[in-house]
């Protein structure tokens, strides 16, 4: 069996390993021509993901059309921002039979994109000709890259609207310490994905300006309430949101000190500006792109997004983020469950 991983960063070095280890054929598409040079002489990546050895008979190529010749899966693990430009470069470099014969697309980005509002499976569809929703897997859940690369125990969701396929990723891609259950509410696993990191970044300025336990609480609960608002309201499943796309990846990200999302934010709190913050990042944090999409989107189906929004303005329009932890904790009082 032979995978095509559009995507050269921490989660598709981590899937590289994983799969090649299962005994399949794996490509891997790195975009830039001197990063692409240097994994594949290096076999390693020591800023994203020191310490992890990429095997030799993983495919490193710079030749998108390489990489997708004969795929019988094509892992879509470019950041979310950049997906639609990648996808172009694709369809524009591989003769349509070459993408067409892949059984299924499976995305593992996380993000929103900016302007359309567009989820990651809105964007394929748009940009591979003749696609359909029905080969389209969602493969999410809390699962930080450093821990699957090293084969810590992860568990995962695979959502399609098509449950013989998500089924059979199921049973392709699970190992020993990386299980997947399926799930049949793609939208909904894709908006959690997204909202998440954005709550993660709301979750680092709390730690940057040294809050406590009764805080992180709080905002876990609080955000998560959110992520279910705007889901429920475009249609998803309410049982998703309590589920590993849900809560799960939510907890995993606002704790860990693998999250760059939660790293991003304790560097603003820290006083760094956004530009400065991500410099620091060595790679890409989804949730700064995202709180503009999960902003607008908010606005668009009139839901109420308190956290959200104050992330959105501590990192675009300049507020300081304690006066924005302020002013949530000062919001008119209500109950609990209106």
């Amino acid at each position: 069996m032979r995978i095509a991983i559009l995507g050269a960063g921490s989660w598709a070095i981590a899937l590289s390993v994983m799969l090649e280890k299962k005994g399949y054929d794996v490509a891997m598409w790195e975009f830039n021509e001197r990063d692409a040079r240097m994994l594949a002489q290096r076999r390693e990546h020591p800023a994203k993901l020191p310490g992890i050895t990429i095997p030799a008979g993983v495919c490193i190529t710079n030749s998108v059309a390489e990489a997708v010749e004969k795929a019988d899966y094509i892992i879509c693990a470019m950041p979310a921002q950049v997906t639609r430009g990648a996808l172009k470069v694709l369809i524009g470099a591989a003769q349509r039979p070459a993408y067409e014969r892949a059984k299924a697309w499976i995305i593992v980005s996380k993000g929103i994109e900016c302007g359309t509002l567009k989820l990651m499976s809105e964007v394929l569809l748009d940009e591979v000709p003749g696609l359909a929703e029905s080969k389209i897997v969602i493969l999410s859940g809390p699962s930080h890259a450093e821990e699957v690369s090293s084969g810590i125990p992860t568990t995962v969701v695979a959502a399609s609207t098509n449950s013989a396929l998500a089924e059979q990723i199921q049973a392709h891609f699970s190992t020993e310490t990386f299980r997947i259950y399926t799930n049949n509410d793609p939208l909904g696993v894709q908006l959690c994905g997204g909202v998440k990191n954005v709550i993660a970044l709301a979750a680092g300025i709390c730690d940057g300006l040294g809050f406590g336990d009764n805080t992180k609480g709080a905002l876990l609960t609080r955000g998560m309430a959110e992520m279910a608002r705007l889901g429920t309201k475009m249609g998803a499943h309410q049982s998703t949101f309590a589920g590993l796309a849900g809560f799960g990846d939510l907890i995993t990200t606002c704790i860990s000190r693998h999250s760059r999302n939660r790293n991003m934010g304790e560097l603003l709190a820290s006083g760094m500006s956004l530009e400065e913050a991500s410099r620091a990042i060595v790679m890409v944090a989804e949730g700064v792109e995202t709180t503009k999409s999960v902003y607008q989107l908010a606005l668009k189906f009139d839901i109420e997004m308190p956290i959200s929004a104050e992330v959105y303005r501590a990192l675009f329009e300049g507020k300081p983020p304690l006066k924005a932890v302020k002013d949530l904790m000062l919001r008119q009082a209500k109950p609990e469950n209106p």
